[in-house]
């Protein structure tokens, strides 16, 4: 009885904060466009007193940089919109992008071809460039462009455009690489992935797959799904690329002379392709691929982000001995102590259902729709109070014990996540965000902005991180 009424006290508890939270997000930014408005009033003052000539040119500079912001953000509405027929760059516009192929702008390399990050005008892409014309790597692009071209979900890698004469996509830039790179550590200044960040990740797959499962008029498996083809933005937000091993479950002509169409379960390829480890056994045997092939590998991607083993080989297998030992410390021990505390319970739900859909047999794995996606949904909401909360402490944190490059110099409160402006100077990014959408200038220099870029500073996010850990 002490128990349920502990619980149900810390439930209460928990809403209240909850509550306050949602508020004192609220006021941050109302903060922000105070003082704004507040240094709009005193330039206003000072601009009356200036001479006619001079106001008439600084409305025409503003009304230039109106229109520009307006044609800017009609082009963003454009690019949402699902298309059946990507945009096409030119080569030179490609080559002026990335600097003609600059070995500086090299972000990643694979079989078939070399990724660039490039600068398109206003906007950071990823270019991926074919190593040659000829072979599998541009039937991989062709079915890339044939999918991406087509849809479009959150959770999907988004395709801008391509030179498909030579053999060059381009795809919107994810500022946080891959999900291998994460779980390698492989970039200098990232933390590690926090336990409710990679729960939310799982959630976020698990829906960009269920979509690419649905589509219509032909479902399409992925079949090469692992953690390097799932990219990370800079919020950490998750999106499945590489669609080029895909292929589609095709209707066909129904048996019985009754003419109708019946959609396939399944596709016979004897040559299985995809990646050892994430492939479907029951495809090696048998040649035959489904979506339950893809339901195997997401399991296998669980696996790696609950313990953040980067082979799986012989995963499942350990995870299953470690579940099945009483008192279940060998399973704690395997968790990834780099993403913090992990909640015992849903993590040992997590490796349950990720074993379910790593079982050897096809019809052993849950239904992505009907089971994976809402047990997900449900720990993945426990995930995102326990963010709320960690981010809350961050900024709760107490400000004046902090060093003082800590905080940011519009808030005067430690940043949650610290960006560098084109001025130089790191602010928060929400702070600043909403500083740039209402004035054109440096809140430190009180010069013009000459872009409203915005660079992660990593470091220092590890640096308050660990700062605000030992002083909690």
């Amino acid at each position: 009885m002490k128990v349920k009424l502990r619980h149900l006290q810390n439930l209460g508890i928990r809403r209240v904060e909850d509550g306050i939270k949602l508020r004192e997000i609220d006021l941050t930014e109302e903060m922000v466009k105070r003082l704004v408005r507040q240094m709009e009033r005193e330039e206003e003052q000072v601009a009356e007193r200036e001479a006619q000539p001079k106001q008439s040119s600084s409305e025409e500079d503003s009304n230039g940089d109106h229109q520009n912001s307006s044609d800017l953000e009609t082009g963003r509405k454009n690019t949402g919109r699902c298309l059946t027929e990507y945009n096409r760059y030119s080569w030179e516009h490609i080559q002026a992008a990335t600097s003609s192929f600059s070995s500086d702008l090299v972000i990643g390399k694979g079989t078939y071809g070399t990724v660039y990050k490039a600068k398109f005008q206003h906007t950071i892409a990823a270019v991926k460039v074919l190593n040659s014309l000829e072979g599998f790597g541009t039937q991989q692009l062709q079915q890339e462009l044939e999918v991406l071209g087509k849809i479009r979900h959150p959770h999907l890698l988004l395709l801008l455009g391509a030179c498909p004469e030579r053999g060059c996509v381009v795809y919107e830039y994810m500022a946080n690489g891959s999900l291998d790179d994460a779980l390698n550590h492989r970039r200098n200044g990232m933390p590690p992935l926090a336990w409710y960040d990679r729960i939310r990740v799982a959630w976020e797959v698990a829906t960009a797959v269920a979509f690419l499962h649905s589509a219509r008029p032909d479902p399409i498996i992925h079949r090469d799904l692992k953690p390097a083809n799932i990219l990370l933005d800079r919020n950490l937000s998750s999106k499945v690329g590489d669609v080029g091993l895909s292929t589609a479950l095709l209707h066909h002509s129904g048996a019985g002379g009754g003419g109708g169409q019946q959609q396939s379960t399944m596709v016979r390829n004897t040559t299985p392709v995809g990646t050892f480890c994430y492939i479907d056994p029951e495809y090696q045997r048998t040649g035959a691929v489904s979506a339950k092939s893809d339901v195997y590998a997401l399991g296998v991607v669980v696996l790696q982000l609950l313990t953040g083993r980067t082979s799986p080989l012989g995963l499942a297998h350990a995870v299953e001995t470690a579940l099945e030992e009483d008192g279940g410390d060998s399973f704690a021990e395997m968790l990834d102590a780099t993403a913090g505390q992990w909640p015992p319970e849903e993590a040992r739900e997590l490796a349950a259902l990720a074993l379910r859909c790593a079982e050897m047999r096809r019809r052993d794995r849950p239904g992505l729709r009907e089971h994976i996606l809402p047990a997900l949904e449900r720990i993945k909401d426990i995930a995102a109070r326990a963010a709320r909360e960690t981010k809350a402490l961050l900024r709760t944190a107490s400000s004046s014990a902090a060093p003082g490059h800590f905080l940011c110099p519009i808030l005067q409160e430690i940043m949650e996540d610290p960006c560098v402006a084109a001025d130089g100077y790191t602010y928060d990014r929400k702070a600043i965000e909403t500083w740039v959408s209402m004035k054109d200038k440096s809140p430190m220099t009180n010069l013009r902005l000459p872009s409203k870029s915005l660079i992660p500073n990593h470091s220092l996010r590890s640096a308050i991180m660990d700062w605000s850990s030992k002083n909690r």
